[in-house]
């Protein structure tokens, strides 16, 4: 399943903005409602288990297709879908954030021609965007982006982007230069290649041991409702067994309850061909920008797909290099977006005048509160001898701060003595220089009535 994330960028850090409700990113779904209002995310995906024709999902590879997407008998194309979507998160990033966003940055894949690239721009149109300055960045650049704002890049080294999404994927070189990154050749990609096909080969497989491939009918609401949550249950299988063995997947449809066992082995070998093939599109993409793996200081991985044991395990063994994985690889790119033109907007900003910044001040005093005391304060400048004014004493130019003095040390005790020890008298008899064995101590003796002292004879 394709999802969407979203992030901000405040005072030069990206942070990745929540959307949804049991995670920072929605899923990428629509539902129509009968009366034309329109769902987005995880309501959407909820109301898609009981109505599955008023819901659409993977729309991002229709983008160009002419033939319009029928939901609930109306028809849509794939850029009036992606507008809804982008509405949407429009509206939630103004809700959480106290007001509209200064800037849109929208990402797209890297392989997309100018065609598909219009008709993302009318997209950003039907959004009702106009105002708003908006720009386009490619998925690989911003994932590049990212990966440079958690680890130093010097300028001239080169890494490449293993983009493997929900949809798509996206193979590129790219380049650090003064200004960003830049791609060091044309990128590479398998367009209709992502997770929705790992996910349709689990959910064919499940159906295949469960015995249920031909007998069902596609026309009854029951058995589309049950083959919905089926789906839902096979990515989840999926996503267990990147940390798993093995885990099982019910099986609920009409005259079938069962599980089926499902191993990270049979796993592996569904989806070793297509990661096969993304490691080729990856070797066309570094002859393109002729560079050898040797030649690359890492591989960042991005998308959710990335994080499948298989995946890093063939990347690793067919080009030797470090992979640079985050916690969470769905976010990069939306981290990478909102950084993307950060320093050029800063650059080109006027300097605020005095109004300006008594404003910023009572807008948000905390923020200029935790500048001003971010470091220690200056020294103030030193002020030369004036003729005119003798008065006035000089100050003196700075230099190091005064050397403080350690406290006094306490006088150390001298060690406790007895008095036999200091005066050698033991028991009123003269000092000696060697007294014998046990002199001076006093003995005890048992009292008279003590038992110890007559003991008591046996009769």
């Amino acid at each position: 399943m394709t999802y969407t994330a979203a992030a901000v960028e405040v005072d030069g850090r990206a942070e990745v903005l929540g959307l949804g409700i049991r995670a920072m990113q929605v899923p990428s779904v629509v539902f129509v409602r009968e009366d034309g209002g329109v769902v987005v995310g995880e309501a959407a995906e909820q109301l898609g288990a009981t109505d599955p024709a008023r819901v659409v999902r993977e729309f991002k590879r229709r983008i160009g297709d002419p033939v319009p997407i029928l939901v609930g008998g109306s028809p849509f194309s794939a850029q009036a879908l992606t507008a809804r979507l982008l509405r949407r998160v429009v509206d939630v990033a103004t809700e959480r954030r106290g007001g509209p966003p200064e800037r849109v940055t929208v990402t797209h894949p890297a392989n997309w021609g100018p065609f598909k690239r219009d008709l993302l721009g009318q997209a950003v149109e039907l959004a009702g965007l106009r105002g708003v300055p908006t720009s386009t960045c490619t998925e690989p650049e911003a994932a590049a982006i990212a990966y440079a704002s958690r680890a130093r890049v010097a300028l001239g080294e080169r890494v490449a982007v293993y983009d493997l999404g929900g949809g798509t994927f996206d193979a590129a070189v790219l380049v650090r230069g003064e200004t960003g990154f830049r791609l060091a050749g044309p990128p590479e990609g398998v367009e209709h290649l992502g997770g929705v096909d790992f996910d349709e080969a689990v959910f064919r497989h499940v159906l295949a041991a469960a015995g249920a491939d031909a007998d069902l009918d596609d026309s009854d609401p029951a058995v589309l409702a049950a083959l919905t949550r089926l789906r839902r249950d096979c990515v989840e299988a999926k996503e267990v067994l990147s940390s798993h063995v093995d885990t099982a997947v019910r099986v609920a449809l009409p005259g079938i309850d069962r599980s089926v066992r499902l191993t990270r082995g049979e796993l592996d070998d569904m989806l070793r061909p297509a990661v096969d093939e993304t490691v080729a599109a990856m070797h066309r993409a570094l002859e393109s920008a002729g560079t050898a793996p040797e030649g690359l200081s890492a591989i960042v991985m991005v998308g959710g797909s990335s994080r499948i044991p298989l995946v890093s395990q063939v990347v690793s063994t067919a080009f030797r290099r470090p992979l640079a994985m985050d916690n969470h690889p769905k976010h990069d790119v939306a981290l990478g977006a909102a950084l993307h033109g950060a320093p050029v907007r800063r650059a080109a900003a006027p300097v605020p005048d005095a109004s300006a910044v008594t404003a910023a001040v009572a807008v948000d005093p905390t923020t200029v509160v935790r500048r001003a005391a971010a470091g220690p304060p200056a020294p103030a400048p030193h002020q030369p001898h004036r003729p005119d004014r003798p008065h006035v004493r000089p100050a003196a130019p700075p230099g190091p701060p005064p050397r403080r003095r350690a406290p006094p040390r306490a006088r150390p005790r001298p060690p406790r003595t007895s008095r036999t020890a200091r005066t050698g008298r033991t028991c009123g008899r003269p000092p000696t220089r060697e007294r014998p064995r046990g002199a001076g101590r006093r003995c005890w003796s048992p009292p008279s009535w003590s038992p110890w002292r007559w003991p008591r004879r046996s009769r």
